[in-house]
């Protein structure tokens, strides 16, 4: 049976001087703005490079195909909600639920301003999701969430801690997929996040106890 060789998706090249690293930022909001018009499956090298206002060959100076553009996308992605997370949960001049209270806002209004992005990344995700980049950087946002969980628990089993982790998170995730769907007002996205804040630490008390 022939294995179907994964296509390139690291960089070919950094940019070096200031004026190539304005093509490269050119040509990743170009990236941007026709992923979130036209979606993964319509995404093409050459529309990104007519976006752009530059030529299909100055766009593969730097990225290989469209599945490098994606996964450069998707690392900035990846590399901001890290910061996010750090950012947030690592605070230790706020209280554990002023934290989770923050991270819940912060998410929901991430996931709600940039939805049609994250929706075609998500689709494209068969092309870097088993890649190193990606397993490193869900290592590095488990690792973060698992020190927060252990910091809000502290006398709480291994067991218990992990599936409070991955409830309150997989909750976080599915329902800040399912709500950016609709066009929300920050008055909708606030009332949602407080519901949803309100829900959490009510649950990590009453396990807290």
């Amino acid at each position: 049976m022939t294995t179907r060789r994964r296509p390139q998706i690291a960089s070919r090249k950094q940019p070096q001087q200031a004026r190539s690293t304005e093509l490269v930022a050119a040509i990743l909001e170009a990236a941007t703005q026709v992923l979130a018009q036209e979606g993964a499956t319509r995404f093409t090298t050459a529309r990104v490079a007519e976006k752009a206002g530059v030529s299909v060959g100055s766009v593969y100076q730097y990225f290989p195909n469209k599945a490098a553009i994606l996964f450069r996308l998707q690392t900035d992605e990846w590399m901001q909600t890290t910061r996010m997370l750090r950012e947030i949960l690592e605070d230790a001049e706020r209280s554990h639920f002023e934290r989770l209270r923050r991270l819940v806002h912060a998410f929901l209004q991430s996931e709600c301003e940039e939805a049609e992005v994250r929706g075609a990344l998500n689709d494209a995700a068969p092309l870097y999701r088993d890649s190193p980049e990606a397993k490193k950087a869900q290592a590095e946002g488990d690792r973060m969430i698992e020190d927060f969980i252990a910091e809000v628990l502290p006398n709480a089993s291994a067991s218990v801690r992990a599936l409070a982790g991955d409830l309150v998170f997989t909750t976080l995730s599915a329902v800040g997929n399912d709500f950016s769907r609709t066009r929300r007002t920050k008055a909708e996205i606030k009332a949602y996040a407080d519901a949803m804040a309100d829900m959490f630490c009510a649950y990590f008390q009453a396990i807290g106890r």
